[in-house]
């Protein structure tokens, strides 16, 4: 080899090898977690079965796009690396993969009908019942909002941002991060429309013996159906609110404001909308223009927070803000699980594979919080596919026994020990 040669490549070759190795052994964890809270069984009785005897069960073909999503895959086709790691797909008892058309193929079947969606969501809740039934608190807060997924397909519809695309709405459990109800939704559709029915249907995904206390929105939920349905279930909210008429002659009624936060001033009246059974409290900020307006002469800019809570108007502001948090779920699912792009051309069919990416989602948050160390709880999906998912492995056969040996430090090689303890704990405890 010349020099110039060797300054510019590094001095080794690339060869195949039909060794039994792992590029991604720590996909046993998230596999090995679904097993033990006894996912796959769910995923099997709550879908629509196989037409025959030989065709794939319906777990044969969620969990694969489960360890694809968790893997960092994102399209179908990205299937194959799942497929081609024989030797994982060996230790984890995965024999048959179906071909990623042939996922699509199902996406689109078991869309159509609106079964396949009815039983995920049903999988769904296993994996929040899992959880919540789990941990000490029984009243919890709801951040509900929507996202834009763009998409360049047929069947997108254009969405206010003047881009196509969908716009799901998502429900969060906000002190675990748990997503509770999600609605794919075509981009056409205000974000507001089914507010209240989509506040029941996550009411109605809490396990007994647990509630929404506290309700958190965007200015998509301000209406009086809403709001009725909070004081009629004693539910607190906290919801920003449209600047309409009503609002703004509200707004000028106020006569005492307090210096809040820098350039702020705060202060609150009480409010009533044409529809709602009883009167809530605005919560409203000010906060000079920096520039005029031409038909509007009042200096001021607002932000307004409808609420029935009854804490100092600067802890009920507290509170509200803290629904900023959605913003780092949604680009969770999004950015880390793939959820900004879908694979099908009919929006059913995208409905069927987002809510297997919520799975997917909560399945990796159920894991921080049971089974992995309670540093991991603050790492996002990609940090921990840096540390634990890509490692590498050998399968060895010795005496009668499988053993996966891992290319890793001793603290992280106890670590997987410890995680699979714990998971017998939760399938056998």
């Amino acid at each position: 080899m010349s020099k110039k040669s060797k300054k510019g490549i590094l001095p080794f070759k690339v060869v195949a090898t039909d060794e039994p190795l792992i590029a991604r052994g720590g996909l046993i964890l998230p596999y090995e977690f679904a097993r033990a809270i006894k996912l796959p069984q769910v995923i099997d009785r709550e879908l629509p079965p196989p037409g025959s005897g030989r065709g794939y069960k319906p777990s044969q073909f969620v969990m694969p796009l489960v360890l694809m999503l968790h893997g960092g895959g994102k399209k179908l086709n990205e299937l194959r690396e799942i497929k081609d790691e024989a030797s994982l797909r060996e230790l984890l008892e995965m024999e048959g993969l179906p071909a990623s058309c042939t996922v699509g193929d199902w996406l689109r079947r078991i869309g159509e009908d609106g079964k396949g969606l009815c039983g995920l969501a049903k999988v769904e809740r296993h994996e929040v019942v899992e959880v919540l039934r789990r941990d000490k608190r029984n009243e919890y807060t709801l951040d509900t909002d929507a996202t834009i997924i763009e998409s360049e397909k047929e069947e997108a519809k254009w969405t206010y941002k003047k881009e196509k695309g969908y716009q799901p709405l998502l429900g969060f459990i906000s002190e675990l991060g748990l997503v509770i109800g999600d609605e794919f939704r075509d981009g056409n559709i205000p974000a507001g429309a089914g507010a209240v029915e989509f506040l029941e249907y996550c009411e109605a995904m809490m396990p007994q013996g647990k509630r929404i206390k506290y309700y958190r929105s965007d200015s998509a939920a301000y209406q009086a159906k809403l709001i009725n349905h909070c004081f009629d279930n004693e539910m607190l909210f906290t919801i920003t609110a449209d600047q309409d008429r009503g609002v703004k002659e509200a707004i000028r009624c106020i006569k005492e404001w307090k210096p809040y936060d820098k350039d702020r001033e705060i202060g609150e009246t009480i409010h009533t909308m044409n529809h709602t059974k009883e009167a809530f409290r605005l919560i409203v900020q000010r906060w000079p223009k920096v520039q005029a307006e031409l038909f509007d002469p009042d200096p001021y800019c607002y932000h307004v927070i409808a609420t029935n809570r009854e804490e100092p108007m600067e802890a009920v502001v507290h509170l509200h803000n803290q629904r900023g948090q959605v913003e780092n779920f949604i680009k969770e699912i999004k950015d880390g699980f793939g959820m900004e792009w879908m694979p099908c051309g009919e929006s059913y069919a995208n409905a069927v594979f987002f809510r297997i990416g919520i799975i997917a989602y909560n399945l990796f948050i159920a894991m921080k919080l049971l089974a992995l160390p309670p540093w991991y709880r603050n790492f996002t999906i990609q940090t921990v596919r840096w540390r634990l998912y890509q490692v590498a492995g050998a399968v060895v056969r010795h005496a009668n026994q499988v053993w996966l040996k891992l290319k890793a430090p001793l603290e992280k090689i106890e670590l997987f020990c410890r995680f699979r303890v714990r998971c017998y704990e939760l399938a056998y405890g």
